[in-house]
């Protein structure tokens, strides 16, 4: 989602009111407290799915760069380095991409990850990925990062890099890929604007 426009007005309008409401304007001269709106706004980042860059970038220079690239050019410019890093990530571990839970090979899945937007299926139920509905949304609740990883690692079962040992040697053979380890139970969006929860504490 490109944020960074909205995100920019919302902070440029809250200072406006807050300036406005606490200038001492009692004397009847002009507040001079003034937002400067001068310059050239940037995008700065995008997030449509979180974490697809920092997994598949495969250095800073790559991630900052997708960060900044329009949606629309982001496949072109960027599914042959995602899957040549997703090839990759197997490989260190001495394993081969294996068509994920959707049925997906390794080009097909890179090319719909490469181009970081949000698909609506306005008749669908909303979700990232529920087992049977994917892509068709985003709720606060979802567990984005580990769907991801899912898709990513998991293989057709969903989860092939999870921990395994292999070949019963009693040693783990496989590291565990298609989870962050934070749990998203618990969840409760608010009813109104802006919806989402307080942060949670440590």
């Amino acid at each position: 989602m490109k944020l960074y426009t909205f995100k920019n007005m919302a902070i440029a309008t809250l200072l406006t009111i807050t300036i406005a409401s606490c200038g001492n304007d009692d004397d009847g001269m002009p507040n001079d407290n003034q937002v400067d709106f001068s310059g050239t706004f940037v995008q700065k980042d995008q997030m449509g799915r979180p974490g697809i860059n920092t997994v598949l970038g495969g250095s800073s220079t790559i991630k900052n760069d997708f960060n900044v690239t329009i949606p629309s050019e982001q496949t072109a410019k960027f599914q042959l380095l995602f899957l040549d890093q997703a090839v990759a990530l197997h490989a260190a571990f001495g394993a081969e991409y294996e068509n994920n839970i959707l049925g997906l090979d390794a080009t097909t899945l890179t090319t719909i990850l490469a181009t970081d937007v949000l698909q609506v299926a306005p008749d669908e139920t909303t979700t990232y990925f529920d087992g049977t509905n994917v892509l068709t949304g985003r709720n606060l609740t979802d567990d984005v990062i580990d769907v991801s990883l899912v898709l990513l690692f998991g293989g057709s079962t969903g989860d092939r890099f999870n921990g395994q040992d292999t070949d019963n040697d009693g040693v783990v053979d496989l590291p565990i890929l298609v989870t962050d380890g934070v749990s998203n139970a618990g969840e409760t969006p608010l009813s109104t604007f802006p919806y989402m929860e307080m942060p949670h504490t440590m």
